[in-house]
C-alpha cells in the first residue's frame, strides 16, 4: 500500500477542483511519516474496528488501512466524500474493509456496520456499528464538539487519538490547578485517561496552518453512562467555569439558588467554598453533583449552562 506523499494530495485536490477553507478547518497531512506516527500513537490492536472523522482525501484513511484496521470515515464535505472511495480503491485496493458515511459528525448517532467495501455507507442497510477506536485529524473549529459528541454517543469506543491545534490538546490534557485547566479538560477526563501524546509540526500540512497541532490520547475507562448524572454533573461543570476567576461560593450561585445554598452544598462535599473551579478534580464534581441531588438538587441542575468562558473555547 502506498501512502499518498504532497504531490499526490495536490493531485487529488485539483481533481476535484478543490480550494481549502479555513471555515472548514481543512488541513490536509502531506507527510507520510507523519502519519505513521498517528497511528503508532494510537496503540490500536489488531483488526480494530476505527471510525474516522474528517478524513479529507485520505492520508490517515490508507495508514489506518496499511496497519490493518477497518475504517468508517464520518465526511461532512460532499466534495471530499465523493473523492475518498476511489482514492480508497486506487491506493489500498477495492476490497478494503473501509466504507464512507457523508454526514456531519455532530449530527451522527449511529454508524453502518463496517463492510470489506468503498461503496457509500449511505447505500446499504443501517445495521448499528460500535466502533472501538476513534482515530482522526480533527477541524480545528470543531474539535472539542465532535469529540465529546462521539464519547457520549458510542460508549464502545475504548482508545482516542485525535490531532487537535496545539492549544486545545494542552488544555484536554490538563491537569487541575494548571492555568490551562478549564470545561473541556474535565469533560474529557471524566471519559476517562487524558494525555497528550505528541506535537506536530505546522509544515507537514497543506495549506500549513499558522500554528502548531498537538495528538491527545484517551484511553476510555468510563463505564456508568447514565445521561442524566452526566448532564447534571456537565451543567455543574459549565457552571464552575463560567466565572472562572470568581470563587465556587458565587460562581455556583445560579446553579445552586443562592450564595448561601452555593456554600451549604460546597461544605457538604468537602470542598472549600472559596476555591475556585480550576482546582477541582473530576472526582470533586461529581461528589458535589451527588451532593446536591442528595439535598434536593440545584436549582437549575437541569437547565442549560452558561456559555463557557473565554479561556475554555469549543474550537
Amino acid at each position: 500500500m502506498t501512502f499518498l506523499t504532497a504531490r499526490d494530495i495536490r493531485e487529488l485536490a485539483a481533481d476535484i477542483g478543490l480550494r481549502p477553507t479555513k471555515q472548514k478547518g481543512q488541513n490536509f497531512v502531506i507527510d507520510p511519516n507523519t502519519v505513521r506516527s498517528i497511528v503508532t500513537a494510537a496503540g490500536l490492536e489488531e483488526n480494530s474496528n476505527v471510525v474516522e472523522i474528517g478524513p479529507g482525501l485520505g492520508s490517515l484513511t490508507l495508514g489506518l488501512l496499511e496497519a490493518g484496521h477497518r475504517v468508517t470515515a464520518v465526511e461532512i464535505d460532499e466534495l471530499l466524500a465523493q473523492k475518498l472511495p476511489s482514492t480508497v480503491a486506487r491506493f489500498a485496493g477495492s476490497d478494503a474493509p473501509f466504507q464512507l458515511v457523508n454526514a456531519d459528525a455532530l449530527r451522527v448517532t449511529t454508524l453502518p456496520e463496517p463492510q470489506h467495501t468503498t461503496e457509500p455507507a449511505d447505500d446499504r442497510p443501517d445495521v448499528a456499528n460500535q466502533p472501538d477506536a476513534l482515530v482522526a485529524n480533527l477541524p480545528y473549529n470543531v474539535a472539542v464538539p465532535v469529540l465529546l459528541h462521539f464519547l457520549e454517543t458510542f460508549p464502545s469506543l475504548t482508545t482516542v487519538l485525535v490531532m487537535v491545534q496545539l492549544e486545545v490538546a494542552e488544555r484536554l490534557a490538563a491537569a487541575p490547578g494548571s492555568r490551562t485547566y478549564g470545561v473541556p479538560s474535565v469533560k474529557a477526563q471524566w471519559y476517562g485517561d487524558v494525555q497528550l501524546a505528541g506535537k506536530i509540526g505546522k509544515n507537514v500540512f497543506w495549506p500549513a496552518p499558522n500554528i502548531d497541532s498537538g495528538l491527545v490520547r484517551i484511553d476510555v475507562t468510563r463505564t456508568d453512562r447514565d445521561p442524566a448524572v452526566r448532564s447534571r454533573l456537565f451543567t455543574l461543570i459549565d457552571a464552575a467555569f463560567a466565572q472562572r476567576r470568581k470563587t465556587l461560593r458565587a460562581a455556583l450561585s445560579g446553579w445552586a439558588g443562592s450564595p448561601q445554598r452555593s456554600e451549604d452544598l460546597l461544605t457538604a462535599a468537602g470542598i472549600d467554598p472559596k476555591t475556585r473551579g480550576e482546582a477541582l478534580t473530576v472526582a470533586d464534581f461529581q461528589r458535589l453533583a451527588a451532593v446536591a441531588v442528595d439535598a434536593g438538587g440545584a436549582s437549575n441542575g437541569d437547565a442549560a449552562a452558561p456559555a463557557p468562558p473565554a479561556e475554555d473555547p469549543s474550537p
